[in-house]
């Protein structure tokens, strides 16, 4: 049996969206439908809707929906595979039975792994209420509450060899499991603990389950590295733990906006000054995974990194890493010598404004490269301008390019003419970002109410088939952001006249069923209370905004497109795609 579609079918089966939405929200009836106040914006009128008959939720203040598992997945912000996970278990499901017998026996050996890292946390914890010294370490030096040790499960890892291990083996964990976790190493004699004689802070998945440890020298002069992290496992990877996630999703949400930090102590020391939509990542080492994650929750990303070498490179690092991401990049200004933690210690209320008073990362980094070095000189124009313009040559938006060649020119007192030589001349070290072109066109540069108007649109066509003689004068002229609703589209311009039942649509149109449905729902709230004619002329009007939607997408590639081939020197190229541009203009 395979994982996908039979677990979520079985998950189906047992779950009632209205039971995984309402653990969530408030809901209250209205009709056959549910209703209750959108998780993801600040409202008074409720406009998140559920239909328990179609199984479905869409939040009308956003324009989000979908089944239980996008509502999850949107909510908790996991990816699929985490988001079937969490469902199985409040199904009572076992999600390993539904895997190979080769990933049977991983899971459970997983499982073991993550139960000792569970008890190992208890463990910790209960140590440092016994320790007055790693006590008075945590609370009087490092100045944490007693509520965040709570939320945080901070506790003590004994200075003796061997503690945890026993205390473990006792409980009936095998060495392999001990050492598995990363809580030991396997000496002759037997397991030797990872972790002594210091203060220990959990590392959690995204849904608050232990899967490491980041630990800390609690006592001056101790030999050894100040901080030791958990070593990668089975549960832990460095690369795309998000360190506090699980604690600061809710906060993230309702600021819209994240705060990434370098430290996991910053951002416990945040939450306890009531800034919660701090996360952290080891150390400046950000991946496209810790990117991905936050970005699940918010598009607005703020790093609080140093100012000083690892911090420029960091940020250089995640510009890049953001252009395909959809992304808005910003730095939060630390004061020289200073770390989140120090601020918020020294002064809260200095920390809250600081990170709602970002500078976009491009021109931080331009800020901080004019700082260091001298471009009133020809050698310090020349390593400035190097600099500047790799980064430059990274952004995808022409406009932003555009922009940014020109805020150089005027900064060195060059030509602009003689930026742009200059940066068809730079070679980047890692291989080019492949260029998106008009036959594969992905929705990155889809406005963000385009999904909104889409499933309107689509939900008019469903229910309604007079609106369908719009479809037919639109024919070849939409572009939807998803495969999903294209295939719906597709398949109405090919059968007009065909009856849709949205709880049990045609055979060509099962595999997209839940868009079928949301797209219904959609429509029957919104125009259920109108007539023909003003659900023809909404339809219309619909059809007419994803038309110049669909015109201004394909422009932009032909733009990208465009300045590609002028860096190329490929005069044809350039004179196919100005005419290609013309022609759209004047359509």
């Amino acid at each position: 049996m395979s994982e996908g579609k039979d677990l979520v079918f079985d998950v189906k089966q047992r779950l009632g969206i209205e039971d995984v939405v309402g653990d969530y929200l408030e809901l209250k009836r209205a009709g056959r439908n549910l209703k209750a106040l959108s998780p993801f914006n600040p409202e008074k009128t409720a406009s998140f809707m559920v239909s328990p008959e179609k199984q479905i939720w869409h939040d009308f203040s956003s324009g989000k929906g979908g089944d239980m598992l996008s509502f999850i997945m949107e909510v908790e912000g996991l990816d699929f595979k985490e988001a079937l996970d969490l469902l199985a278990r409040k199904a009572g499901l076992d999600p390993t039975a539904y895997r190979s017998s080769g990933d049977q026996a991983a899971g459970k050996l997983k499982k073991r792994v993550s139960e000792a890292l569970e008890q190992a946390t208890k463990f910790y914890q209960t140590q440092l209420l016994h320790n007055p010294a790693a006590l008075n370490y945590v609370t009087q030096r490092r100045g944490f509450t007693k509520q965040s040790l709570i939320d945080f499960r901070i506790g003590y890892a004994p200075d003796k060899l061997n503690a945890l291990s026993s205390y473990l083996r006792d409980k009936g964990f095998k060495d392999t499991e001990i050492t598995g976790a990363g809580l030991a190493v396997l000496r002759s004699r037997g397991p030797i603990d990872m972790f002594r004689g210091r203060m220990m802070v959990p590392l959690m998945d995204t849904q608050g389950m232990v899967i490491g440890f980041t630990a800390r020298l609690v006592k001056d002069g101790q030999d050894g590295p100040k901080y030791i992290n958990t070593p990668q496992t089975l549960v832990y990877d460095k690369s795309r733990h998000v360190f506090g996630f699980s604690q600061a999703k809710d906060a993230i949400r309702r600021a819209g906006y994240a705060v990434v930090t370098e430290g996991n102590l910053d951002v416990v020391s945040s939450h306890q000054a009531s800034v919660k939509q701090v996360v952290a990542t080891a150390g400046t080492a950000m991946t496209i995974y810790h990117l991905k994650t936050v970005g699940r929750l918010t598009s607005d990303i703020r790093l609080a990194f140093d100012a000083d070498r690892a911090g420029i490179a960091a940020t250089e690092r995640a510009i890049e890493l953001a252009q395909d991401q959809d992304l808005q990049l910003s730095v939060v200004n630390i004061p020289s010598g200073k770390d989140p933690d120090d601020i918020v210690r020294e002064d809260s209320a200095l920390w809250q404004e600081i990170i709602t008073k970002p500078v976009y990362a491009v021109d931080w980094l331009i800020d901080r490269y004019k700082n260091i070095l001298d471009i009133e000189t020809a050698p310090g124009k020349r390593e400035f301008t190097d600099v500047i313009l790799r980064l430059i040559k990274k952004l995808q938006d022409p406009v932003e390019k555009d922009h940014y060649l020109r805020v150089l020119a005027e900064m060195v007192d060059i030509s602009l003419d003689s930026i742009k030589l200059k940066l068809d001349q730079i070679k980047l070290d890692s291989q080019p970002t492949k260029r998106r072109v008009v036959e594969n066109l992905s929705s990155t540069n889809i406005k963000p109410d385009a999904s909104v108007i889409e499933d309107n649109f689509l939900g008019l066509l469903i229910l309604y088939p007079t609106t369908r003689r719009v479809a037919e004068t639109t024919a070849g002229q939409l572009l939807f952001s998803r495969p999903g609703r294209q295939q719906i589209y597709d398949y109405i311009l090919a059968n007009p006249h065909a009856s849709i039942d949205d709880m049990s649509p045609p055979e060509e149109l099962q595999e997209v069923s839940e868009h079928v449905k949301l797209a219904a729902f959609t429509a029957e709230h919104n125009y259920q209370d109108f007539d023909s004619n003003e659900r023809l002329r909404e339809a219309s009007d619909l059809a007419q905004k994803l038309i110049k939607n669909s015109k201004q997408h394909t422009k932009n590639e032909l733009i990208n497109q465009l300045r590609h081939a002028e860096t190329q020197g490929d005069d044809d190229m350039v004179s196919q795609i100005v005419q290609a541009i013309d022609r759209l203009n004047k359509q």
